[in-house]
């Protein structure tokens, strides 16, 4: 079996060889860099309780990073939006959009504290890729090779070569190659691909910084501050706090007198006096807005950076690029076991181009209201129809993660779903092509565990029966709906785990979830369905297989 070639070993290339490599799939890895990662504790990222999960199931020790114990959004010298994070799980905070409930008001009076669901979790982006590196050191499937620069690529009907320069230049054939290398991706280049969009659409000033602040393990976004412009602060371990102000439009340098000023600046607005501080990092840093034309060609795909710029309002590029992983590693073990149809390659970029698109224009229709240029009304309208709630709660969904600008994608026009709706459908709480629900769930063998556990390997069906939790397993096994249900999954085209739950949201008794293995709903059946069942799993695999497995490798090109 030829490997899955993946170009760039940042987050992103990484995350999908651990992926590829739980479905059993080999991998190479071709790095241009040497691996000595460049330590900038202001070079962070945010993750959100999906990607954490997601990496958590891909066996990524998330150690070196901060959880909040809440977010408090203040305008001038008062508070007008405070969240309280709790326990994972627990988010009957969250309204329908994603979005914090409630509005807080848009004066300079004090908020009142809203439960939210679980923190997201802040980690320095050099400790994220070495905790993906020694998740890697463990995995016999994956070959990671450091300092090649691939500078031609071929593709035929069984698979991709690739050229590659530097210490360790030589001709590598793969089934498949994704395109992970960045910005500057010469994958992207090498395949034709345009790259449009906006640049610059915000600059912002950067420092890490060692000191004590008012709100110990907070984050904290400060509009229309007494001195400067937009600042947030936001905790890592150690005492140590990243901060960001909002530079104004234009290429003005900022000298380091400059940012010095404004530390000292925010500090003494904050605490009332400049308090001891240590300074660790620095930087001045552009966000782009782009978007690839295609992010498949034949067999070769682009993820991350090489297929999109965001980050304005406090979105994260990164977490979308390991959302990418997440959506095309199944699929890739899918077309390399079993084969695969142009409709499931396709479906890569028929819902993750979609989605990030999506979220570019939100931060686009939002960006002239909230900084100040343009009408908010229009905005409101735009971004968040038939929504009172302000730009200070709209802001602060995107730096959580929540609502237009934030909250995980649904796939609502995913073709990888039977059309029509199959017979016997019901409706839950979560809509088709959105993330299952997570709920304790048992296995025929007894054991049990949260569905997002089980994400990440197989079609995942789901029965919702209540009362199982105190019966033997013996005795529900082989009881009511479980031996149709059970004898139906054996028979699917792709493989499955059969699971029970106690409850579902929104779900009647006997109510049975497809679920796919990045966790979106395809469907909920009314009953035991087999044939309905089998066209969900057959809507999943994308039909009938038209782009068979890649031939054997031979001596001649597995490494020319």
């Amino acid at each position: 079996m030829d490997p899955v070639i993946v170009v760039g070993a940042g987050p992103v290339g990484l995350a999908l060889a651990l992926g590829l490599a739980r479905h059993e799939v080999p991998v190479v890895v071709l790095d241009e860099g040497t691996g000595a990662e460049e330590r900038r504790a202001a070079r962070t990222v945010l993750l959100r309780p999906d990607t954490v999960a997601q990496l958590t199931r891909l066996g990524c020790p998330l150690e070196g990073g901060a959880r909040w114990g809440g977010w408090r959004t203040l305008r001038r010298r008062g508070v007008v939006y405070r969240l309280s994070f709790g326990e994972e799980g627990d988010d009957s905070s969250t309204d329908e959009a994603g979005g914090p409930t409630g509005t807080a008001a848009e004066g300079d009076g004090e908020a009142g504290t809203e439960p939210a669901g679980p923190s997201p979790l802040h980690i320095p982006q050099h400790v994220l890729t070495r905790s993906l590196r020694v998740a890697l050191a463990g995995q016999p499937l994956v070959q990671l090779v450091q300092g090649s620069r691939v500078d031609s690529l071929e593709q035929d009907a069984d698979g991709v070569t690739v050229r590659t320069r530097g210490d360790n230049g030589t001709w590598w054939r793969g089934s498949y190659l994704v395109g992970c290398d960045g910005a500057r991706s010469n994958i992207r280049k090498l395949l034709g691909v345009r790259f449009p969009g906006r640049t610059a659409v915000e600059r912002h000033a950067v420092a890490a910084l060692r000191c004590e602040l008012p709100w110990p393990g907070e984050g904290v976004l400060h509009r229309s501050p007494p001195h400067g412009g937009e600042v947030t602060a936001r905790p890592l371990p150690g005492g140590v706090w990243r901060l960001d102000w909002l530079l104004p439009p234009g290429r003005d340098l900022v000298t380091p007198d400059a940012l010095i000023a404004r530390v000292r600046d925010s500090l003494e607005g904050w605490c009332g006096d400049v308090p001891p501080y240590e300074l660790l990092d620095t930087g001045v840093h552009a966000v782009h807005h782009r978007l690839a034309r295609r992010w498949r060609t034949g067999r070769a795909f682009l993820a991350g950076d090489a297929a999109h710029l965001l980050g304005a309002l406090g979105t994260q590029g990164v977490e979308e690029g390991l959302r990418d992983v997440d959506n095309l590693s199944w699929k890739l073990g899918v077309a390399q076991h079993h084969g695969a149809s142009e409709v499931l390659l396709d479906s890569y970029q028929a819902e993750r181009r979609t989605a990030v698109g999506r979220r570019l224009r939100a931060a686009d229709q939002a960006l002239p209201g909230l900084r100040g240029s343009g009408g908010w009304r229009v905005v409101r309208r735009a971004v968040v129809p038939g929504s009172g709630r302000g730009r200070d709660a709209l802001l602060t969904d995107g730096h959580l993660g929540r609502g237009p600008l934030g909250a995980p994608p649904v796939h609502a026009r995913t073709p990888l779903v039977p059309s029509p709706a199959p017979e016997g459908s019901v409706t839950v709480g979560t809509a088709v092509g959105a993330t299952a629900a997570d709920v304790p769930v048992t296995a025929p063998d007894g054991s049990s565990a949260w569905l997002m556990d089980r994400l990440g390997r197989d079609l995942l069906v789901v029965l919702v029966a209540p009362g199982t939790g105190v019966w033997e397993r013996r005795h529900w096994l082989g009881a009511g709906l479980m031996p149709r249900l059970a004898a139906a999954v054996a028979a699917l085209p792709v493989r499955a785990e059969l699971l029970v739950t106690e409850g579902y949201p929104g779900a009647a008794a006997h109510t049975v979830l497809v679920v796919r293995p990045d966790g979106y709903l395809v469907a909920a059946l009314s009953g035991v369905r087999p044939a309905e069942l089998y066209a969900c799993a057959d809507a999943v695999r994308g039909g009938a297989v038209t782009v068979p497995v890649a031939a054997p490798p031979s001596e001649a090109t597995a490494n020319r």
